[in-house]
């Protein structure tokens, strides 16, 4: 996949069914608009999610799932020195929020520090998100972030 490309489908040929989770992808690189672009997937993303759910998903988690990716994208983008990969995947009642990106170095929250300008994104993401997990893969890392879009996880 390019570095303009962004992929929905529901799997392999992008065919979509109940069986199959709903799935879209957007391969990032340096371009700052990129931040935007990926807010801009979620929220349609997630509009079609809906159907694939069962459920209408609230504007406030459509806008909670746009401020994740939008930090994990910032900080692929400020500390990974080559390209990255988002992609985001309904699997029941959860979103999972997928971000590959080729710095190695595993991120550590910062010690709470109310003057401290920046640098909140992982706090952020973790306060969010039902779960956040960070794993080593051959090329950097991949960040998942997962948040539930039922109406009683809104």
């Amino acid at each position: 996949m390019d570095a303009s490309s962004e992929d929905y489908g529901g799997g392999p040929g992008g065919q979509s069914g109940a069986a199959s989770p709903l799935e879209a992808s957007l391969a990032l690189d340096g371009d700052g608009s990129r931040i935007a672009q990926a807010r801009h997937l979620v929220a349609t993303f997630l509009g079609k999610a809906k159907d694939h759910c069962g459920f209408p998903i609230a504007a406030a988690t459509v806008e909670i799932a746009q401020l994740i990716v939008s930090e994990l994208v910032t900080n692929a983008r400020k500390y990974a020195p080559g390209p990255a990969l988002l992609q985001l995947r309904i699997r029941g009642p959860m979103l999972r929020i997928e971000l590959w990106d080729s710095n190695p170095a595993i991120p550590a929250p910062h010690a709470p520090d109310p003057e401290r300008i920046g640098r909140h994104g992982l706090e952020i993401v973790a306060a969010l998100a039902h779960a956040v997990t960070t794993e080593l893969t051959p090329v950097g890392k991949r960040i998942t972030a997962d948040l539930d879009l039922s109406p009683a996880g809104a």
